[in-house]
């Protein structure tokens, strides 16, 4: 099994189940007492956040690339990014790396391709939501993809940085997302993408009966195919 290097703290509360749930793909997959092999570099958020608050995407991309080299460097073989927003300097990352990036927004496209599903809604920061990045890469894998209106896009943005990143999960604010999700089916999205990684902390499949594509859930469980691949 390939070793996996992690880049995760954006936030631990996400990173923790990326962790959790590779080393249950792996244990599944291998049996016994096995476990994945992962080196991780957890961030400080707080300057990370600041960056994005500033767009300073050039800077946030400079950090993400020394991390990622000295994962490559103490013997990572395959990248993660664990995160939807900062996938938005991900081409920079992939591009200075000598071993492959699992980029998540393909791993996502992937699996609701093969659900069948080709209309379908995004969650996330308003970074995801707002700019092309995200919604980009979903399209080239024929994804027909619908946001939020203005004012949920802020009331999403808001729980995620607020509440979700500092382990805060409220009933009311699920309520809110799930009438979003709503939303969204009713504008004829197939599907929802749960498009920031602490989402799934918030938001179970069995809370709707509108498809559910967690991209933590997703990443982690393609991770542990290509690394076993």
């Amino acid at each position: 099994m390939r070793t996996l290097g992690l880049i995760g703290g954006m936030s631990w509360e996400s990173t923790a189940t990326y962790y959790r749930l590779i080393n249950q793909h792996t244990r599944a997959a291998l049996g016994g007492l096995h476990s994945a092999p992962i080196l991780l570099h957890s961030v400080d958020f707080a300057p990370i956040e600041a960056m994005q608050r500033a767009q300073d995407w050039q800077r946030a991309a400079d950090t993400l690339v020394t991390i990622a080299r000295n994962l490559e460097h103490h013997g990572a073989e395959l990248i993660l990014l664990c995160t939807n927003t900062m996938h938005i300097v991900a081409d920079t990352l992939e591009a200075e790396l000598d071993v492959p990036f699992l980029h998540l927004a393909d791993a996502t496209a992937r699996a609701l391709r093969r659900a069948g599903h080709t209309h379908v809604g995004l969650l996330g920061t308003r970074f995801t939501m707002e700019q092309p990045f995200y919604r980009d890469r979903l399209a080239r894998h024929g994804l027909s993809v619908r946001v939020p209106d203005a004012p949920d896009r802020e009331a999403i943005d808001d729980a995620i940085y607020a509440e979700l990143c500092r382990g805060h999960v409220n009933d009311a604010t699920r309520q809110r997302f799930l009438a979003i999700i709503d939303h969204l089916r009713t504008a004829g999205a197939e599907a929802v993408v749960l498009g920031c990684t602490e989402i799934g902390l918030l938001v179970q499949p069995s809370d709707t009966d509108v498809p559910l594509f967690d991209t933590t859930a997703i990443h982690a469980a393609e991770a542990v195919r290509a690394a076993l691949a």
